[in-house]
């Protein structure tokens, strides 16, 4: 949620990582007036190289489209009533302040 919040304020590129030790998954999106273009990459070990990750899915999409999906889908979360066992899950807590600024820049940044 922190990468698409920062493309969505303005930033031109960012990533996520995803541990699913020792495999990781890298998000890495660049936006360009209000398209953002997304690549998956799979790696085998998180610290490898961009150039070592095969890529697994890419896609361009309006960053309205983008904020819109990642909102929706923590929406859901929040919804089912995941939010009270994400912890023992995830290991973390629910990225609730993450997910609510995300929202915040959405709404103030739509049409940028």
């Amino acid at each position: 949620m922190t990468a698409v919040t920062r493309l969505i304020v303005g930033e031109t590129e960012c990533q996520a990582q995803f541990e699913a030790e020792p495999t990781a998954f890298r998000w890495i999106f660049y936006r360009e007036g209000t398209n953002v273009w997304i690549r998956l990459l799979e790696l085998a070990r998180g610290s490898d190289h961009d150039n070592k990750g095969t890529e697994i899915w890419s896609t361009q999409q309006d960053n309205d489209v983008v904020a819109r999906a990642v909102i929706r889908c923590f929406d859901e979360v929040v919804s089912e009533d995941i939010e009270g066992t994400y912890r023992g899950k995830w290991g973390e807590h629910f990225p609730r302040t993450e997910l609510e600024d995300l929202r915040t820049a959405w709404r103030e940044h739509r049409g940028d």
